[in-house]
């Protein structure tokens, strides 16, 4: 049980209780007395919640963002795959320093080699050699670019219009047919195609 809160002005209120009626005055005042007072209990209660808030963060990272000792940090790289919530303070790929996401075992950049997780894919963008990027995405973008090759993109789109002959001056008012659309696709794809063919026959 929380302490009982003394209501300001308790000995007025208990005074004017006695009256049958009430001005219009000792109302408004009793009123205004009991908001300030209502508010300040609200302001004080959100910051209380605030330290907790900072409490609980600093918790938080003193349990999974990394250790003050250099012997957990070894022992935890030796074989230890994480504490039985399942954390690790660092990345498990050998050559990285990076400090583990939660719940894994691998930092951000190295996330894909996470079998288990389902939260994040590749990007799909085609690079050189016939390669794409693969660098982590969330699975909900669409398209699944990274947010460089999404501007990339946005730019090949706008110069295969301008091809085709529709000069669109902002991407938020695209309105392109799709057919002229997938055409210019189906072409950039088919160009690059006969390229590698190209160089695997030379």
């Amino acid at each position: 049980m929380g302490d009982l809160i003394a209501i300001d002005g308790a000995d007025e209120d208990l005074a004017l209780s006695k009256s049958e009626f009430l001005s219009q005055q000792e109302v408004l005042r009793r009123r205004s007395r009991r908001v300030k007072q209502l508010a300040r209990l609200y302001k004080a209660h959100y910051w209380s919640l605030m330290e907790e808030l900072k409490r609980k963060h600093k918790e938080y990272y003193w349990l999974y963002g990394k250790s003050p000792f250099k012997e957990d940090e070894k022992k935890n790289g030796e074989g230890n795959d994480g504490n039985e919530l399942g954390f690790q303070l660092k990345c498990q790929i050998s050559d990285c320093k990076e400090k583990a996401m939660a719940l894994t075992r691998f930092c951000h950049k190295h996330i894909l080699k996470d079998s288990n997780q389902t939260l994040y894919g590749g990007c799909n963008f085609p690079i050189k050699s016939g390669q794409i990027c693969k660098k982590p995405i969330l699975r909900s973008i669409n398209p699944p670019h990274c947010p460089v090759h999404a501007q990339a993109a946005e730019k090949h789109l706008q110069r295969a219009l301008k091809r085709a002959g529709l000069n669109v001056p902002s991407p938020s008012k695209l309105a392109p047919k799709l057919h002229v659309v997938v055409a210019e696709y189906v072409r950039q794809i088919q160009s690059k195609r006969r390229e590698t063919q190209r160089k695997l026959c030379i």
